[in-house]
């Protein structure tokens, strides 16, 4: 009984605090992103410093991304392939720019075995002749593996792409945000021309922007890095750009034209049509479970997860109501034949995912467990809605208590409408959220205002996306970062071939989006 009272806390609040996170988005925003996780139960901290659990339904929801970017990749030519975990060390100092970038976050295994010392402690021993690096990306070995996949013309395009997990020592770390290891997929590709691996680029791009609004109701603004932000290495970096609901900007995919710098430090080289020995043009392109982080917090609210529904691990619970013991029988038969219905039913290219909780336990608690998972549809079904042929509906990207009875049949036979309707509706709120909260600015002062918190409260919304001419130099770019807090997220494609004095310098520039940011 204490167990069930417990359960119930966030029901049975005061009027002081009726939802069902606690603190709120506005009372502690990084708290917040923090319960909203352990509420839905999606990951938690590993025993490992930096390294997290994935747990199923959290992982689930990693499932679900993988497959839709995979089939697009493979649409696009692309095939899957798998490298080593670890890495030469020589073949990263092969790629100077390359290892700096990546230097001071490299985990390095210097021995292959351990030997119990006199004391019977456990001790490295074994050293390796060369270290290994704990793969951070995989330009350096794919590079070499590519030298001896491509020969001549007839090659290209290679177009490759891995699933895997890599790590990076990071100090910071946030679950799903930022942590020393996470999952990923990284493309890298071959080509014979730098137009082709520029458009190769570009259209990878695209995929990860059209995928993050169709999917993950996730709008994004797509542009180029400047050249302070590039991958180290590259020769231009673009990006997807989103912005979360405390109005920083999460960078939730990168897609890097390398030029021919990775292609001459691994001797990728291939016989031209012509006969003569050309070095190759590569990209590389990525998106993590960075993703996860940022659906949360997109859509999330004061009660738990949001979850659009193309990307749901479930698009529906059914709950069955049973206070008497005389009709459980009953109402469990209904609400099975209710699952079977409603997972026949048709939703983008699959069956609608229905979980059904018959667990012995009180309704409310029930109700409120999987409003904090995020379920886009609940129903309910009790005595009265059986008797009428009717059941009760929720949707997630509405209140709690804002509930309908609907028609049993009708139900069934609109569910996939109702699931756009609330994907839609996930996607316009977000949409004007961000529009809310972009800015054109035209002063330094402008910026210093928009971006500095009211009442000197660090914690408080504030700021967003501001639209400002910027001369792009480096140090000054450095030196914003510094002051402020603030750093120039991407050169948006929507005002590339805009040229506008600097707010900063007065110098020509370009048009970029400066934000705050993960």
């Amino acid at each position: 009984m204490q167990a069930r009272s417990l359960g119930l806390c966030y029901w049975r609040m005061s009027k002081k605090a009726q939802t069902a996170i606690s603190p709120t988005r506005a009372e502690d925003y990084p708290e917040w992103y923090q319960q909203v996780i352990k509420a839905a139960d999606l990951a938690e901290t590993s025993p490992v410093r930096g390294c997290m659990v994935i747990k199923p339904w959290g992982y689930a929801i990693w499932e679900n991304i993988q497959r839709e970017l995979d089939a697009r990749f493979k649409a696009t030519g692309h095939k899957n392939a798998y490298f080593p975990l670890f890495i030469p060390m020589s073949f990263l100092q092969k790629e100077a720019d390359h290892v700096e970038g990546f230097a001071k976050e490299c985990a390095v295994v210097t021995h292959s075995r351990l030997e119990a010392d006199a004391d019977g402690k456990l001790q490295p021993a074994g050293p390796l002749e060369e270290p290994l690096i704990v793969r951070p990306t995989s330009e350096t070995i794919i590079g070499e593996l590519f030298a001896k996949w491509v020969q001549s013309y007839r090659d290209l395009p290679l177009l490759i792409n891995q699933w895997a997990n890599v790590v990076r020592w990071e100090m910071r770390t946030r679950l799903f945000l930022r942590t020393a290891e996470f999952l990923w997929q990284e493309g890298h590709t071959v080509h014979a021309s730098s137009e082709e691996a520029m458009e190769e680029t570009r259209q990878m791009l695209e995929v990860y922007a059209d995928f993050a609004e169709s999917h993950l109701a996730m709008p994004v603004m797509t542009g180029e890095k400047t050249e302070a932000e590039r991958f180290p290495g590259a020769e231009a970096t673009f990006a997807i750009e989103a912005m979360m609901q405390d109005r920083k900007a999460l960078q939730a995919g990168t897609s890097h034209f390398l030029g021919q710098n990775f292609a001459r430090s691994s001797e990728i080289k291939y016989l031209s049509a012509e006969g003569k020995e050309e070095y190759a043009w590569t990209t590389s392109w990525g998106v993590s479970t960075r993703l996860v982080g940022g659906l949360i917090m997109s859509h999330s609210d004061d009660d738990g997860l949001v979850l659009p529904p193309r990307i749901a691990p479930a698009h529906v619970v059914v709950i069955p109501v049973t206070p008497k013991e005389s009709t459980r029988a009953a109402v469990l038969e209904y609400c099975q034949e209710l699952k079977r219905e409603l997972e026949a039913q048709v939703f983008l290219d699959g069956r609608v995912k229905v979980e059904f909780d018959d667990r012995d336990m009180r309704g409310g608690e029930k109700t409120w467990g999987w409003i904090k998972k995020g379920v886009p549809v609940r129903v309910e079904v009790g005595p009265r809605d059986m008797e009428a042929d009717s059941v009760f509906v929720g949707r997630r990207d509405r209140a709690p208590k804002d509930k309908e009875s609907m028609d049993r049949s009708a139900f069934i036979s609109g569910i996939s409408g109702l699931l756009d309707s609330i994907q839609d509706n996930l996607l316009a709120k977000a949409k004007a959220f961000r529009k809310a909260h972009t800015r054109e600015i035209a002063s330094e002062a402008e910026f210093v205002e928009f971006f500095t918190p009211e009442a000197g409260n660090p914690g408080e919304a504030h700021g967003g996306f501001a639209l400002m001419g910027f001369c792009c130099d480096p140090e000054l770019e450095d030196s914003i970062a510094k002051k402020y807090k603030v750093t120039v997220r991407c050169i948006p494609d929507s005002t590339a071939s805009e040229t506008v004095p600097c707010a900063f310098t007065g110098k020509p520039g370009k048009r970029v989006l400066f934000a705050k940011s993960y």
